[in-house]
């Protein structure tokens, strides 16, 4: 029933992937939702970010930001990491998770898409056909719209955690 909202893959943080193992198994392109997946809602990007888009440049990753926040947003916190993105993404619609895949030169067989919330970022990877990872959000401090989907969400990784054996 749940399904199309299960993740491939559920860790606690962004900063616990192995992306050299990723770009082992061939993946070359990662696409990353930014507030609560990289860092706090509306925070800059810290060293943390930096460090990892740093590495994942050096292992020869292409990586691009799918965000449903406005340019402002977006366009600032990339600053100090220098990827492509796109913002005011629609997500869940896997348009702009095609559009990504095209602007980074990759496809739906070597591609990963990161992100903190269940139905817009995993649905949207899912729809698009593309392996996704979810992850806990960094910081509980969030818009009203994402704190009720929060309980929709517990529910889904309740069914999701069972069916993995993890409950």
């Amino acid at each position: 029933m749940f399904n199309c909202f299960f993740p491939d893959e559920y860790l606690d943080s962004t900063y616990e992937i192995d992306f050299d193992r990723l770009y082992a198994e061939g993946y070359r392109g990662l696409l990353f939702d930014i507030d609560n997946t990289l860092v706090p809602h509306g925070a800059p990007a810290d060293e943390r970010a930096r460090a990892l888009f740093a590495h994942l440049k050096e292992l020869g990753f292409k990586s691009c930001f799918i965000s449903n926040n406005q340019i402002e947003r977006v366009s600032s916190f990339n600053e100090a990491i220098g990827e492509i993105f796109i913002e005011n993404a629609h997500k869940p619609s896997a348009k702009n998770y095609l559009k990504a895949m095209e602007l980074l030169g990759t496809d739906t067989s070597n591609t990963v898409f990161i992100g903190d919330q269940l139905f817009t970022d995993i649905y949207g990877a899912k729809r698009a056909g593309i392996r996704n990872i979810l992850v806990k959000p960094i910081h509980p401090k969030e818009e009203i719209q994402i704190v009720l989907k929060r309980y929709l969400e517990k529910i889904v990784l309740y069914f999701y955690q069972k069916e993995e054996g993890n409950s």
